[in-house]
């Protein structure tokens, strides 16, 4: 055997999946030794699947090797099929390849070939689908990053939520991550908000008839902030004019909101590693230093830009700018660096801001952020290939909306807030369970409605319940009194285990370590909300079999060595589900 195939056997993974796509592997490189197989080029098996069959008729598992690998070998996808289900046969733990369609391999293993799965999972306990394909490379994810002009609200929800359990997807699979913020506090709003908390102090001092003009934000969270501020200067800016106190009063300001934002991160779960400030990024030199490495390589240049398309915006004007040159690396077109007065724009701190990521973490970098922000994703991605030479180091995803209802209608507005319903309002409704399992049941690039009435009532309707009673069911089996001396009499024999309900449960068990790898590799958490949906639904609907026929409840006073097995498949189920759970980071209640 060659080094290859021996590279192969020994990075074979616990689960059934991972073994049995490395024999195919294996089988494919033999049938190249053998001369049956003569590549093109050096074979590429990274989209080569082995999965659960979409109908359970078509065996135990499915493979698409000759699908995908046909074209490399230069034959017709039915006669590799043919050739690989040969060897695939020889396995002493396969019984039937059959071949399917155009190609497909449909897999039937021998008995007691699931069940013996259980031993992995309980073995392995809450590192069950653990792995280490990350190979400790650095990630960063920014999610959240909300101007810190209010508090956050339900839009903000999905991101740090979709975020987080992202971070914590791709740490269980061996990278290495960062979670950070980015704090935009060097740009216009953050004066209109100094402005606003200033008439809020003033206020606060006694003054009567103060309103709060257009364009600047009336929530009645700054009213806080005044009375802070009249607690710390009392009334020592009231007359100052406004070049003393903007400075003063923006910092405090700024302050005092990415507190408040912190405190409803740490009440949703949500810990950040870096909090990244734009003005410090501005004032430090940053922007010059990325802009003057960016003109070094001839990516930047002086020029006119082509009216857009269509009508005009109202302040637009032909002249010259300082550009980059997005168009070089896929976008629409280049950017402007700097405004006319010859600050920079918020384009060129991105820039800046993103090489300082890059500098300080050498990896990945995903971004996550609200809809609102697609039309931007082509020239960061384009300035994040120009600064790291790469084309591949950045994945921007966007969140779509929420739309709040109570009964199916519209959830008013927050009055502290002002103009939107915030994320503690929505928390202190539902929980931070709720919350986080619901906000996973969509793509996030898909809007999704939060109904109050559906997501806290205690039914089969409501995902979170439905996954949270089935670890709820599973720990009261396995706290039962009468089991105890059962669990202590030895090694079960998990191949009493055949009855289909079982045997379905335990492919659902057994699949978790692949679901997880997807979900890290396409950065989808979502995924993993799913499959606890689909295991939840197998777990009571055995728990509901057994209601109907008797032979099949967990605990049979006739027949000890059933009893084990079956109690060790409860635990594997509750375990799964426990880890899961936690990767979404909602907790998993052993009553309810």
């Amino acid at each position: 055997m060659n080094v290859f195939l021996k590279q192969v056997l020994f990075l074979s993974d616990m689960d059934i999946f991972s073994r049995f796509a490395d024999f195919v592997t294996v089988s494919v490189h033999q049938l190249i030794e053998d001369g049956q197989v003569t590549p093109l080029q050096a074979v590429n098996t990274e989209k080569l699947v082995v999965e659960l069959p979409r109908e359970e008729s078509h065996g135990d598992l499915a493979c698409n090797a000759a699908m995908v690998l046909a074209k490399q070998v230069s034959m017709a996808p039915r006669e590799l099929a043919g050739l690989l289900a040969d060897k695939l046969a020889a396995n002493e733990d396969i019984a039937v390849v059959d071949i399917a369609g155009p190609g497909f391999l449909n897999i039937t293993l021998k008995p007691g070939i699931w069940p013996a799965e259980l031993n992995a999972i309980l073995s392995a306990g809450s590192v069950y689908g653990q792995s280490d394909i990350g190979n400790g490379q650095a990630v960063n994810v920014e999610f959240v990053s909300a101007n810190p002009t209010g508090p956050l609200h339900a839009a903000h929800a999905r991101g740090a939520i979709f975020g987080d359990a992202l971070a914590n997807l791709l740490a269980f699979c061996g990278f290495q991550v960062t979670r950070e913020y980015y704090i935009n506090d060097a740009g216009s709003q953050v004066d209109t908000l100094a402005r606003s908390a200033f008439l809020r102090y003033r206020e606060a001092l006694g003054e009567e008839r103060i309103t709060i003009p257009e364009g600047l934000y009336p929530g009645e969270y700054l009213k806080d902030v005044g009375e802070a501020l009249k607690t710390r200067y009392q009334d020592s800016l009231r007359n100052q004019p406004e070049v003393v106190t903007l400075p003063i009063v923006r910092s405090f300001a700024i302050d005092a909101m990415m507190d408040g934002i912190k405190a409803d991160l740490r009440e949703l779960g949500i810990e950040m590693d870096v909090f990244t400030s734009e003005r410090d990024l501005v004032e430090q030199g940053h922007v010059d230093e990325a802009i003057g490495s960016l003109r070094d390589r001839g990516l930047v240049y002086r020029g006119v830009l082509a009216a857009p398309k269509g009508q005009l915006p109202d302040d637009w004007e032909e002249r010259e700018q300082l550009l980059f040159r997005a168009t070089e690396f896929g976008d629409d077109t280049d950017r402007p660096l700097q405004k006319s007065d010859g600050s920079w724009t918020y384009f060129a701190s991105d820039v800046a801001y993103h090489a300082d990521k890059l500098n300080r973490t050498g990896g990945a970098l995903i971004n996550v952020w609200g809809a609102d922000h697609s039309g931007y994703v082509k020239r960061m991605t384009a300035a994040t290939q120009a600064l790291s030479e790469q084309n591949d180091m950045l994945d921007v995803k966007l969140c779509q909306l929420v739309t709040l209802l109570d009964k199916g209608k519209p959830v008013k507005m927050s009055k502290r807030a002002g103009t939107f319903v915030t994320l503690r309002d929505v928390m202190e409704t539902v929980g931070a369970d709720v919350m986080r399992f619901i906000m996973l049941t969509r793509r996030n690039d898909q809007a999704l409605e939060f109904d109050y009435a559906k997501v806290t009532e205690k039914s089969r309707e409501n995902p979170v319940f439905y996954v949270q009673y089935a670890h709820a069911r599973a720990s009261s089996v396995l706290r039962q009194e009468d089991i105890r001396g059962l669990t202590e009499q030895g090694q079960p024999d998990l191949a009493l285990l055949s009855d289909m309900h079982e045997v379905r449960l335990i492919k659902q068990l057994a699949s978790w370590p692949s679901v997880v790898r997807t979900a890290a590799l396409t950065h989808e958490p979502h995924r993993v909300a799913f499959y606890l949906i689909d295991l939840a639904a197998l777990f009571h609907g055995l728990w509901n079999a057994g209601r109907d026929n008797p032979a099949l409840r967990f605990i049979l006073e006739s027949d000890a060595g059933l009893t084990r097995a079956r109690l060790n498949l409860v635990a594997a189920t509750a375990q799964v589900i426990k880890t899961g759970l936690n990767l979404l980071s909602v907790r998993s209640p052993e009553e309810m």
